[in-house]
């Protein structure tokens, strides 16, 4: 079986929760809290699109087949994911909203967008930790 690296995956989760403990500390009227805000909002986005991608080779490492696995859509991966034990149902739905978030993201750059995104923060957070972790354990290779 394939071996997964998941270093990178940790490399933005540690730096979203960075992000996130600078922009606590900013005013949230300056200029930093939203320089701040934006770097939450892209660190986001990029832990969940690594997520994504480590999850499809994660399922192809289970025995998915290539070409089928690189045409699932972001949510058919999470519900195979779930069907391999990657994800908790319960997870999966949290991941859901997290994409339908992002989604947005790609439309909506404004306060309100981006205070939704800050709500879900911790919660992502935590997902992406327990994500990574599993990966590591169940996939990762011996220098991981």
């Amino acid at each position: 079986m394939m071996s997964l690296n998941t270093d990178h995956l940790l490399r933005c989760i540690q730096t979203l929760e960075s992000s996130l403990a600078l922009l606590a500390r900013a005013e949230p009227d300056s200029i930093e809290y939203e320089v701040f805000r934006n770097a939450v909002v892209k660190g986001f986005e990029l832990t969940l699109e690594t997520s994504g991608k480590l999850l499809r080779k994660a399922i192809k490492a289970y025995g998915g087949i290539p070409k089928t696995v690189d045409e699932f859509t972001y949510k058919d991966v999470l519900r195979h994911a779930a069907r391999h034990g990657l994800l908790s149902v319960d997870a999966v739905e949290r991941w859901f909203l997290y994409r339908d978030n992002r989604n947005d993201t790609a439309h909506d750059y404004g306060e309100s967008f981006a205070k939704q995104t800050l709500v879900l923060m911790p919660g992502f957070v935590s997902d992406a930790r327990a994500l990574e972790s599993v990966l590591r354990e169940k996939l990762g290779g011996t220098d991981a």
